[in-house]
């Protein structure tokens, strides 16, 4: 079984700047066990798989694989997969929006005329609301940090279950080396302000995952979409703000967020790196 295959960087308009994503196309005929195999060879923090839809309404279906399971949401997946579904191609019914069908139903996708870049709209929390006192006391001991660091905190799980925690400068953050066996399945994500002047974003933000031994995720959609859902509702961050994430890993994300009345929309680049043909 052949398939087209494309590998691209996503949250990036240079390559190799932001977060890698593996697609496989017209994958119908593959197994769930293929698809886990395959995403666990390409060993990316997600590998995707196009298939065709299931539900009326969608233009395409992808299913998201990390190494060790399938999520049914993320979001340099989705945004990384429709720039690949376009590029080879796909016709969506309407010319300035997708509808992409995953894990958690239909998500919108909309393409931005004058800068190219995909944006998604931020799927509705699973979980919402203040984050418990232990939880609280396991985020301190993982990332190795006192409880007056934490400014605020709060529940911004979409599907991957991401707990967050603001600190109060992006020097903190980017000092942060977490201890991830201490986070025992939390998936947690850390954001603070960017205040200098001349600054290329307003925030700053770190994602580490603790599946298997523990990563950081360089760019991470799910998490920012999850984020802005909180800040903004919450008046912490303006109704448009660019987020920058990766730096701690020498890349040079950019997230741009949006909220559009009762819409936040999450988006930025992507660029092809690899197409060819992958064998199963």
């Amino acid at each position: 079984m052949i398939h087209p295959y494309t590998q691209l960087d996503v949250f990036t308009e240079v390559a190799l700047r932001g977060n890698p994503l593996a697609v496989v196309h017209e994958a119908d005929d593959l197994s769930d066990a293929q698809m886990q195999a395959f995403a666990r060879w390409t060993n990316l923090s997600e590998t995707t798989f196009l298939l065709r839809p299931t539900d009326l309404a969608a233009d395409y279906h992808v299913r998201i694989f990390t190494p060790a399971r399938e999520l049914p949401f993320a979001g340099h997946p989705t945004l990384g997969s429709c720039h690949a579904w376009l590029e080879r191609g796909g016709a969506p019914r309407h010319a300035d929006e997708l509808v992409q069908q995953c894990g958690v139903g239909l998500v919108r996708i909309r393409r931005d005329t004058p800068s190219a870049r995909l944006a998604f709209a931020a799927p509705a929390l699973r979980r919402s609301g203040a984050v418990e006192p232990a939880v609280i006391e396991q985020i301190v001991r993982s990332l190795r940090i006192e409880a007056s660091a934490v400014k605020a905190s709060q529940w911004v799980d979409n599907g991957p279950g991401w707990v967050a925690v603001m600190l109060g400068s992006r020097d903190e953050l980017l000092a942060l080396k977490p201890d991830f066996a201490a986070m025992r399945g939390l998936a947690l994500g850390v954001i603070a302000p960017w205040v200098a002047p001349g600054a290329q974003a307003q925030f700053e933000v770190r994602a580490f995952i603790p599946d298997a031994s523990g990563y950081e995720d360089p760019v991470t959609g799910s998490l920012n979409a999850g984020l802005a859902q909180w800040l903004i509702g919450a008046g912490l961050a303006p109704s448009r703000y660019v987020a920058s994430q990766g730096t701690a890993l020498g890349r040079a994300g950019r997230v741009h967020v949006q909220r559009d009345g009762e819409t936040i929309w999450v988006g930025g680049a992507s660029v092809s790196c690899v197409k060819g043909q992958v064998e199963f």
